[in-house]
């Protein structure tokens, strides 16, 4: 497996919308794995294929604690089936909007049908953490960060203090 490099707003591919994949094959479950070890490496809990440079609507996700054994989730073509009436606000974070967190209100459940990575169909209901989590990584397959939740104050702000740390950092190898 190998760790990929995240790509950190305001690049403008986190806004493309992710095409949909039609076949499950080898290379398909590399990039998974892929994409899981660079979210378990950053740390993370939710990494979309468009956050790593790949347009294709799939995600993974794992909200086990550190102490807990590790449940990922690899969706593919994850589509929300079901939203509930009721709303919940998480505290919302993201690898491609580095060290910047707001609150974020969401449905409280949602339903989402994907395919996992044996080509199955699965649908899964979910709800709290893990209802926001799914909601923030299918937000990433359409385009869509969490800042663009925000006020368009706040999310300026933090797009501003994003691209002025880019380019401060412009030319610095690590």
């Amino acid at each position: 497996m190998a760790r990929l490099p995240i790509l950190v707003a305001p690049d403008p591919r986190l806004k493309l919308k992710a095409k949909r994949v039609e076949a499950v094959d080898d290379a398909l479950r590399v990039l998974m794995n892929n994409m899981l070890e660079t979210m378990y490496d950053a740390p993370g809990i939710g990494l979309a294929a468009p956050q790593v440079g790949a347009s294709v609507r799939v995600v993974v996700i794992d909200i086990s604690k550190d102490n807990e054994p590790k449940t990922p989730l690899r969706m593919i073509n994850p589509e929300i089936t079901w939203v509930s009436d009721e709303d919940n606000t998480y505290e919302e974070g993201c690898l491609s909007v580095p060290e910047h967190y707001a609150d974020v209100v969401r449905p409280a459940c949602v339903k989402v049908r994907y395919t996992d990575e044996n080509s199955q169909t699965h649908e899964l209901a979910a709800d709290g953490l893990l209802a926001t989590v799914v909601q923030h990584e299918l937000d990433h397959l359409d385009g869509v960060l969490f800042v663009d939740h925000l006020t368009s104050l706040k999310r300026n702000m933090i797009l501003r203090k994003l691209q002025k740390a880019g380019k401060s950092t412009a030319g610095v190898s690590l």
